[in-house]
């Protein structure tokens, strides 16, 4: 029976895979010698290799205007950011993973200036990859919008809007601000403040919704002196710390939009002789290393950061090879993990 689709007058990758009836990683993976396949998908690969007489050339195939086998991930932040962290390190885990099961290349570009999304957009108009994944976007970065008019697959880490177009995998960031709130509420805190991420990004604005439906839910009347804005960094963690012990020196709990800013938070209450939880309790997000290893303990709600970076890969690989697309957004479940800080 013939394989239908694309054909370009050479066989390809894919149309092996669906000969054979395996994944197009499988296949690569036979064509590269690795020892992990079984021996039965070796035979399949091997006999529908000869059948549609694929010859597994990278060259030829990138002269034919084929694929790359390479993925961008585009990080629109500074080294500083990037490596200090734990989120961003673990979304990458997740993601060379998931790619290196499919022998796809990852590319990691960060992007901190209009110069350097400018030089980005020419190396992608060079057609040197199949797909762009794009981690911690502002609502007002054109990034996502300029992979799409250069015709390459994209998926998000998030989403700019609640009407996101671009294909994203996210978590359920107003369900985290909700949680946090009802914890601290059912241990007796009255007096709730909030460290908010930049709101420029979506995810920080839905931790804030969440926020505030947690206090509404919990009898408690809404205080703007309450809220303070920082930038999902320990230094603004800190200083967002200050300023709302200086509105409300009388708050007894604190929900850090995530657990790098609860850190600068605990820094800003012991300076302040406030313990953690005896004076104010204290919860982030994330269920990092950070908050596994603060003192005390830090609570936090978990987002599953590394599934969230395989997902990505996954719908990204599924787009390149133009299987039939799934709902264009993947909202992922957050979980409370309580420790000793409330």
């Amino acid at each position: 029976m013939a394989v239908r689709g694309r054909r370009t007058g050479r066989p390809t990758l894919e149309e092996v895979a669906a000969r054979a009836g395996v994944g197009r990683g499988t296949v690569s993976r036979v064509v590269n010698g690795s020892p992990r396949v079984s021996a039965r998908a070796k035979e399949a690969v091997d006999r529908a290799i000869a059948e549609l007489g694929y010859v597994p050339n990278r060259a030829a195939r990138a002269l034919a205007g084929s694929r790359t086998d390479a993925v961008a991930l585009a990080v629109p932040e500074t080294e500083a950011r990037l490596f200090a962290e734990p989120y961003f390190l673990d979304i990458i885990r997740g993601i060379s993973a998931e790619l290196a099961e499919a022998d796809m290349q990852l590319l990691l570009t960060l992007i901190r200036s209009d110069r350097e999304r400018r030089r980005f957009a020419q190396y992608l108009g060079a057609h040197r990859v199949d797909g762009v994944l794009l981690v911690s976007v502002h609502a007002d970065d054109p990034l996502p919008d300029m992979v799409g008019e250069l015709g390459l697959p994209v998926v998000l880490n998030g989403r700019r809007s609640h009407d996101e177009p671009v294909a994203y995998v996210d978590c359920d960031n107003t369900g985290a601000g909700r949680q946090a709130v009802e914890r601290l509420a059912g241990r007796g805190r009255r007096r709730i403040a909030t460290i908010t991420g930049p709101l420029d990004m979506y995810a920080a604005r839905c931790r804030l919704d969440g926020y505030r439906q947690g206090v509404a839910a919990a009898g408690l009347a809404p205080d703007g002196r309450l809220v303070a804005c920082a930038d999902f960094t320990e230094a603004g963690g800190h200083r967002a710390m200050r300023e709302l012990l200086e509105r409300r020196p009388d708050l007894d709990a604190v929900f850090a939009a995530s657990d790098v800013m609860a850190a600068g938070a605990r820094a800003a209450l012991r300076e302040a002789g406030r313990r953690v939880p005896d004076d104010v309790a204290l919860i982030g997000v994330d269920d990092s290393a950070v908050a596994r290893h603060m003192d005390p303990p830090l609570t936090s709600v978990r987002q599953p950061i590394e599934e969230m970076g395989a997902l990505m890969a996954r719908v990204l690989l599924a787009r390149i090879a133009g299987r039939p697309p799934e709902p264009p957004g993947r909202v992922l479940p957050t979980e409370l993990v309580v420790r000793e800080s409330a």
